[in-house]
């Protein structure tokens, strides 16, 4: 695997979630600042070392709502 993509969104409560596409890992950020530390790590966690994906894609999802 040489890639992988993250689907983030808004967490109803506050902060943002983010969730592999295609492999289990889930992590959470309360600021888009901290999101891709948290990421990193919870990659590093789950693949043995020297098995890690070399790039990572965050698509970022965000839902509004508009009165017409």
């Amino acid at each position: 695997m040489n890639e992988l993509i993250f689907l983030v969104e808004e967490a109803p409560e506050g902060g943002l979630l983010a969730r592999a596409l295609g492999v289990s890992i889930f992590t959470e950020a309360d600021t888009l600042a901290e999101l891709p530390d948290k990421i990193r790590d919870a990659v590093r966690c789950h693949f043995d070392e020297g098995r890690a994906p070399k790039v990572v894609r965050l698509h970022h999802v965000r839902e509004e709502v508009i009165a017409v």
